[in-house]
């Protein structure tokens, strides 16, 4: 037979020229899938105590001062291997790895956010109606408002009396603590709801907690329900109805971090969407030596909201860390970001065969096949993305294949169906290089969302890798 008759194994050419697909746990031995689980167990217990961008915070910071982090102090100069963070008022955080080349060939930024969607109060919120006790909400981000009804509810945040005290308040998170709810309507009487679009069913100003069904005891007058409300929380806190002006309180599923699935291979729980990328940059970021480029880990606030005021990744702190980090080294900001590289550390969808018809399958991220990489975010015309440029993606391609990290890429959706955005852009223009890496995601924005263990674990060797590679 000529060589012009061979036959061609296609078997092994489709191996040699196509992407691989096939699920995780074909490529992957036992010993990664063990890791995986116990991986997910720290996970786990950071989602429980982290349910709130202030939680996240104080978290991040206790693990950094035990891993040997210590306040930055713009006026001190560092030398590699030292470890510093900045806490940005409670919401927010840098921290940083100072490397043996400084910040003089850039820095290496994984940037995660660390609020969630959710249900705050108003700044007057606390009512009586018809012999119940209510409270009025505003919304957080994108969500379903009906997935918010008939759910249990904890109570998150910080008051801040008019002189000055600052009390703690988490409720309904313990064993023994009373919880929250929306109510809503039965469908025995849910004619005129369920004619409506599910947009449409609960309205925002109908999203009011309930807080109690008690009058004041041995009371006269009026209000005696919201007064008794105010009275237990005087006595608990010291608290007048005004104080809950200057207050952040925020209502969120008092659901816990649980395995999901006869084989327990997914986590289900609150906020994955974005602390499931922030636990392992973290993560990434404590286990860092004394790397080849300055190692930098953010978290940040209000990207759900378009990262906006002094916490959120459009305001400047980011910006001043590295120029403090820069100053030190007689740099200039702008000339150490333009040497820079970041892997915005943000989720993104996963395939769902339920809603088949949203994505697009052969650029979609799946359960159990890695970390995922999209290119571009935005919204169809790849309005408000970063669309990052193919040098970039082909470096962090060859970093995740030298670190054995499993990998995929993907959109978030069929072009014409919508998207997001993520913190990319925010930092993309200071002249870095950016790419969005994160984990899929299945019911994102619900109160509780599902991840694979797999991925969290992969996307905790993906950044620790970057952090690492020369």
């Amino acid at each position: 037979m000529s060589k012009k008759e061979e036959k061609i194994d296609a078997k092994e050419l489709a191996k040699k020229l196509l992407n691989d697909r096939t699920h995780g746990a074909a490529k992957v031995g036992a010993k990664e899938l063990e890791k995986a689980g116990e991986f997910a167990e720290g996970y786990k217990s950071f989602m429980d105590a982290a349910k709130t961008e202030r939680e996240a915070v104080t978290w991040a910071v206790q693990a950094a001062e035990e891993a040997g982090f210590v306040p930055f102090d713009p006026a001190k100069k560092y030398k590699a291997g030292d470890k510093v963070y900045y806490n940005n008022r409670g919401k927010a955080m840098c921290l940083a790895v100072i490397g043996k080349k400084g910040a003089k060939e850039g820095v290496r930024i994984a940037a995660a956010h660390i609020d969630s969607p959710r249900i705050d109060l108003k700044p007057i919120p606390l009512y009586e109606a018809n012999e119940l006790a209510l409270l009025k909400t505003h919304y957080y981000g994108g969500i379903k408002k009906y997935q918010w009804t008939a759910i249990p509810l904890s109570l998150h945040g910080k008051i801040v009396r008019k002189d000055g005290e600052e009390i703690t308040v988490r409720i309904g998170e313990k064993e023994g603590e009373p919880q929250f709810t929306i109510t809503d309507i039965l469908p025995h009487l849910g004619k005129d709801q369920m004619a409506k679009t599910l947009g449409e069913a609960i309205s925002g100003e109908d999203m009011n907690v309930l807080a109690g069904s008690l009058p004041l005891t041995g009371g006269e007058g009026e209000q005696l329900f919201k007064l008794n409300i105010m009275n237990i929380l005087h006595q608990q806190y010291g608290i007048v109805e005004s104080d809950l002006i200057s207050a952040e309180l925020e209502f969120v599923p008092a659901f816990k971090a649980v395995d999901i699935g006869f084989d327990r291979s997914m986590i289900g729980a609150y906020g994955h969407d974005d602390r499931v990328c922030a636990y392992p940059i973290l993560e990434a970021i404590f286990q860092c030596k004394t790397p080849e480029y300055t190692c930098i880990t953010v978290l940040a606030d209000k990207e759900e909201i378009g990262s906006v005021g002094n916490t959120g990744l459009a305001s400047e702190y980011l910006n001043y860390f590295v120029a403090d980090l820069a100053a030190a080294e007689g740099l200039e900001a702008r000339h150490v970001y333009t040497k820079s590289t970041c892997l915005s550390a943000d989720v993104t969808a996963a395939f769902d065969p339920n809603y088949a018809y949203a994505y697009e399958a052969g650029n979609s991220t799946f359960l159990n096949r890695g970390v995922g990489l999209s290119k571009y975010t935005g919204s169809r015309g790849k309005g408000g993305s970063n669309d990052a440029n193919a040098e970039f993606v082909g470096q962090v391609r060859k970093i995740f294949d030298e670190a054995d990290v499993l990998w995929q890429i993907g959109e978030l959706g069929k072009v014409d169906q919508g998207g997001g955005g993520t913190v990319a852009l925010d930092i993309s223009r200071m002249n870095a290089d950016v790419i969005d890496v994160g984990v899929p995601v299945l019911s994102m924005h619900s109160p509780f969302e599902v991840v694979s263990k797999l991925d969290v674990y992969m996307a905790y060797k993906g950044f620790k890798a970057y952090f690492e590679a020369e």
